[in-house]
């Protein structure tokens, strides 16, 4: 996030009365109850059923603060910077992990990880994505609470009717089925795209401003043999814009023009919307909220649905390719808080094996291994096979405390090419890798 916005935002949440600096009063300074802040949606709800059995034990409340998704992450990084003690557990973002272990607003918990065995018992990839800083490091800030990644949905109705099995069989070659790889997920969108009957034929996102395009992007980019950079070097030419990145940002041009009007700011409401009210046969969301198109209350087309992991690609350079995008998020004790104690009460709860079992039951998305590799975890849900592969095969963003200008940066060239068609994608990732360099030269990455 820019300073200035931050500071715009400092200043219009005191004049509000809405920044509580620490060192003030508390409400209960006592330990029987903790805040939780979390994003507002379904997951948060689940958190909160989930900690009433810690209370049950404890004694402690529990409250989980909920806030708005387009505003959760520059909330709490505005009452960080104000060393703000609202809350005492953060489940932040996971590319915010640099940004607040940099700011000292989470506490290490480097020691509490190793001596409970967090770091084996939750994958690694999770370990290294929601609490780990630097990367590579070893030292922990968080504990992964929320895993999540890109997955995909579609109507097995429309792919199992035997008129269009045949149709599309007759004019791509190969059997209509789950996409075997990205080209056929184009030949698919292609296949049933009919918008003279308002039917179109794909949902994904576009650019809401933040990151929903840069998460699909990057995802493009990864499975045609391209990235975001070296994440170790800061090196950028060649590989922001080199021919795997190039070629994916084209794919992705290619398949947003299969998407229904108006998706150049699409996010994950619209794309559930599309699919809900029957105008698409396949979308792509996170699998935080896939739930909500396996059940018949909110998806009529919920027993027609089946679910998918984003699927491999050969790779510009030969080699087949396999990531999806990471989402989800870890929580993180944060240092203002006058109730540290009970908080780390509430972490050691929150990491035994059967409370991850019931986090899984009620509708979070464990990284826990165990519980991932069980039948019963497996079971539970239609689409829990497809996130247990999602989480063998997620990358993630740049994780650095100027993640924000990235994300801004992205979003507003590469968005220019996909959703407005100007220039090429090896002018917008040129663009993108000039703006990249003076961020990571101002930070000092780079020289």
């Amino acid at each position: 996030m820019r300073k200035a916005t931050v500071l715009v935002l400092i200043l219009t949440l005191l004049a509000s009365g809405l920044v509580f600096a620490a060192g003030g009063d508390e409400k209960g300074a006592d330990v029987d109850l903790i805040t939780l802040h979390w994003a507002q949606w379904a997951p948060a709800d689940y958190l909160q059923q989930l900690s009433a059995k810690f209370t049950e034990e404890s004694g402690i409340d529990v409250i989980v603060e909920q806030t708005p998704w387009e505003t959760f992450v520059q909330k709490y990084n505005v009452e960080m910077i104000a060393h703000s003690d609202a809350w005492d557990i953060i489940v932040g973002d996971s590319q915010d992990i640099g940004t607040m272990a940099e700011g000292g607003h989470y506490v290490e918990l480097t020691d509490w990880v190793k001596a409970n065995n967090v770091d084996k018992d939750f994958t690694a990839a999770s370990m290294t994505s929601y609490a780990e800083w630097p990367k590579g490091s070893g030292r922990y800030y968080a504990v992964p609470a929320e895993g999540d990644a890109l997955g995909w949905a579609y109507r097995t109705d429309l792919f199992e009717d035997p008129d269009n099995m045949a149709a599309f069989e007759a004019q791509y070659g190969y059997k209509l089925d789950v996409p075997r790889d990205w080209e056929a997920m184009l030949d698919i969108a292609e296949f049933f795209d009919d918008p003279d009957n308002s039917f179109y034929g794909i949902s994904i996102y576009g650019d809401n401003g933040y990151d929903s395009l840069v998460m699909f992007g990057e995802q493009s980019q990864w499975s045609f043999g391209g990235a975001l950079g070296d994440y170790t070097t800061f090196q950028l030419e060649g590989i922001l814009n080199g021919e795997g990145s190039i070629r994916g940002l084209e794919y992705y041009k290619e398949l947003f023009q299969y998407t229904p009007p108006g998706f150049g700011d699409a996010f994950f409401v619209k794309a559930n919307d599309a699919f809900t009210a029957g105008i698409v046969p396949m979308t792509c969301n996170f699998f935080g909220f896939l739930p909500a198109l396996a059940n018949q209350a909110t998806n009529p087309y919920a027993a027609d649905t089946g679910f998918f992991v984003t699927p491999p690609q050969m790779g510009v350079d030969g080699t087949m390719q396999h990531y999806t995008a990471l989402g989800g998020q870890g929580a993180s004790v944060v240092s203002y808080s006058k109730k540290q104690d009970a908080a780390m009460q509430w972490m050691d709860w929150f990491i035994r094996p059967e409370v991850q079992e019931e986090w899984a039951a009620l509708g979070g998305y464990t990284t826990h291994i165990d519980t991932l590799a069980s039948d019963t975890f497996l079971n539970a849900t239609p689409y829990n096979p497809a996130f247990k592969e999602s989480m063998e095969i997620f990358r993630d963003f740049w994780a650095l405390p100027e993640y924000g200008q990235l994300f801004e940066s992205y979003a507003k060239i590469v968005g220019a090419y996909i959703v407005r068609g100007e220039g090429t994608a090896e002018e917008a990732l040129n663009k993108v890798l000039d703006v990249w360099t003076g961020i990571f030269k101002e930070a000092g990455y780079i020289q």
